[in-house]
C-alpha cells in the first residue's frame, strides 16, 4: 500500500472504453485513483459487473480500498431525432416543441419531456445543446406543444440535451431506468450512488428510504446541478452523504461567472459539516485527446484542492479519452504540489456546542489544533460508523489521518474523504494495548517512525464501541 501515492485531496475517475480492462484499472489505481465512477447511462449490467469484480480483486492484490460510486442517471432532457442534421435555427424564427414523436427540423422537434406543455411559462428560457442554442418561450397549449422564438440560433443536431433554467420541473429525481439501476447498484453492494437532479433534500430522503428497505447502507452524494438545490442546499447537505458540484449543468443554467463562487460556497458548507464534496466536470477535458493539460485545467484542479475539495473527479478524460493513466498522473502531481506548497491546513471548524455530538466533536477538534501546535505525524482513530473520520478531516489537519475500523466495508467507502487512509483492526483488548498494536502496524506500513509525535483517539470503555471521548498525545516507542 505504501508505494502507491497517497494525496489528501483524492481522485476521482469516471471508467468508461478506455480503461475498464484488468490493465488500464490496475494503473489507474497504482497511478493514484482513489474512487472508480461508473456511469449507467452507458454499457450494460453484465459489463459494469465485470468492472467492480475487476476492482474489487485489484484491491486484493495491491491491498487497498478504492471506493466505487455508481451514478444515477436522472430525468435526462432530450430533443427527438433530426432529419438532414444539422438543421439550422435561426434567430427571430419560431421552433415548436411538441410531445408528439416525430423526425424534426428547423421548424418543428420532438422533446421527451411530456409535462414541458403544463410545467412551460411564456418567457421561459429554452437551452440546448449545453446553451449553444437558445431560445425564449412564447406560447403553449398546455397538452402537447410549446413555441418559442430563437434568440441564440445555430446548428441543430439529434438528440441533444436541454436545460430550461426558468422551469420549475415536475419530473421527479429517480425515473424507471434509475430505480432498476439502483436496485443493480445495491445488488453489487457499492460504496456510494450518485442522484443526478436533486433540487429539495426530499429527494435524498426518497432515495435513502428505499436503500433502507432493501437492508444496505449504502452513501448517498447529491450532485448539484440545478438552480432549485442551491434555495435548499442546507437541508441538502443535511440529509445527505457527500456533495458532486456538478459544474457542466450548473454553468449552463446559472451565469458562467457565478459557479466559481458558489464552488466555494458549497465546499465551505460540506467542511463545516464534516460531509465530503467532490468538484467534477471538464477538469483536464483537454486530456481526452492531448497528453498535456491546458495551463488553465492546472489552475483550475489547484483550485479546486485549495478551496478545500474532497476530491476531483475526471470523467470523459478517463473514461473515453486517449491517456487515461496520464491524464492520473497529471492531476496527482497537481494535488501535490498545492498539498505540499501552498495548502490552508487548520480550518478550525468549530464543534457546535448545542450539538448532541459535541463531546467526540470536540475531541475530534482539538486533535487538529493539537496537531497544529506540536507536529503531529499523525492523527490516529477508531470508528465502526466512519463518524470520527469525516470530523477529523474537516479540520484539514497538516497530520496524516489514520482510521482503523473493524467493518470492512467502511474502508472503501473512507478513500472518498480527504485526508483519510483506513486499515483494517478487530481485536478485543486494552486501550493500552490497543494503541501499542495500531503504533507498531504504522511502523511496519512505513507512516511512522520512532520518536515521531502521534494523536491517538479512542472510545472508552473500548467494549461499549460508544462515541470518541479520549484524546492521547505521544511519540511512537
Amino acid at each position: 500500500m505504501a508505494s502507491i501515492p497517497f494525496n489528501k485531496t483524492k481522485i476521482v475517475a469516471t471508467i468508461g472504453p478506455a480503461s475498464n480492462t484488468y490493465e488500464v484499472l490496475r494503473e489507474l489505481i497504482r497511478a493514484g485513483v482513489d474512487v472508480c465512477r461508473l456511469n449507467l447511462s452507458h454499457g450494460d449490467y453484465s459489463v459494469h459487473q465485470q468492472v467492480i469484480e475487476t476492482i474489487r480483486r485489484i484491491n486484493e492484490e495491491l491491498r487497498v480500498h478504492t471506493a466505487i460510486l455508481i451514478d444515477l442517471q436522472g430525468p435526462k432532457l432530450r430533443i427527438g431525432q433530426v432529419e438532414n442534421e444539422p438543421a439550422l435555427l435561426v434567430r427571430g424564427e419560431e421552433l415548436v416543441f411538441t410531445s408528439q414523436e416525430c423526425t424534426g427540423n428547423a421548424q418543428q422537434v420532438y422533446m421527451n419531456y411530456r409535462q414541458f406543455p403544463q410545467d412551460v411559462a411564456i418567457g421561459d428560457t429554452v437551452l440546448i445543446d449545453d446553451g449553444k442554442l437558445s431560445l425564449r418561450v412564447t406560447g403553449t397549449n398546455r397538452t402537447d406543444r410549446v413555441t418559442a422564438v430563437v434568440e441564440i440560433g445555430g446548428p441543430l443536431r439529434s438528440r441533444k440535451g436541454v436545460n430550461l433554467p426558468n422551469t420549475k420541473i415536475s419530473l421527479p429525481s429517480l425515473t424507471a431506468k434509475d430505480l432498476d439501476d439502483l436496485q443493480f447498484a445495491l445488488r453489487m453492494n457499492v460504496d456510494w450512488i450518485g442522484l443526478s437532479f436533486v433540487r429539495t433534500a426530499r429527494d435524498i430522503i426518497e432515495l435513502k428510504q428505499i436503500i433502507a428497505r432493501e437492508g444496505k447502507r449504502v452513501r448517498v452524494i447529491a450532485k448539484i446541478e440545478k438552480p432549485e438545490a442551491l434555495q435548499e442546499i442546507d437541508h441538502i447537505i443535511r440529509e445527505t452523504d457527500g456533495l458532486m458540484v456538478a459544474r457542466g449543468d450548473l454553468g449552463v443554467e446559472l451565469p458562467m461567472e457565478d459557479v466559481p463562487l458558489i464552488q466555494k460556497m458549497l465546499v465551505d458548507k460540506c467542511i463545516r459539516a464534516s460531509k465530503p464534496v467532490i468538484i467534477a466536470t471538464q477538469m483536464m477535458e483537454s486530456m481526452i485527446n492531448n497528453a498535456t493539460p491546458t495551463r488553465a485545467e492546472v489552475n483550475d484542479v489547484a483550485n479546486s484542492v485549495l478551496d478545500g475539495a474532497d476530491a476531483v473527479m475526471l470523467s470523459g478524460e478517463t473514461s473515453v479519452g486517449e491517456y487515461p493513466v496520464r491524464v492520473v498522473e497529471s492531476m496527482r502531481r497537481i494535488i501535490q504540489t498545492v498539498e505540499t506548497q501552498g495548502y490552508r491546513y487548520n480550518r478550525n471548524n468549530q464543534p457546535d456546542i448545542t450539538s448532541d455530538t459535541f463531546i467526540s466533536d470536540s475531541v475530534c477538534y482539538n486533535a487538529g489544533v493539537m496537531a497544529s501546535q506540536v507536529g503531529a505525524r499523525a492523527i490516529v482513530g477508531m470508528t465502526r460508523s466512519g463518524y470520527t473520520a469525516y470530523r477529523i478531516s474537516a479540520q484539514r489537519p497538516s497530520a496524516d489521518i489514520i482510521i482503523f475500523t473493524d467493518v470492512p466495508s467502511l474502508l472503501s467507502v473512507l478513500s472518498l474523504v480527504w485526508g483519510v487512509r483506513g486499515y483494517f483492526y478487530n481485536k478485543a483488548v486494552s486501550t493500552d494495548q490497543t494503541i501499542r498494536d495500531l503504533q507498531q502496524i504504522l511502523k511496519e506500513q512505513g507512516h511512522v517512525k520512532s520518536g515521531d509525535i502521534m494523536i491517538h483517539l479512542a472510545s472508552i470503555p473500548l467494549e461499549e464501541q460508544g462515541r470518541t471521548n479520549m484524546i492521547k498525545l505521544g511519540r511512537v516507542n
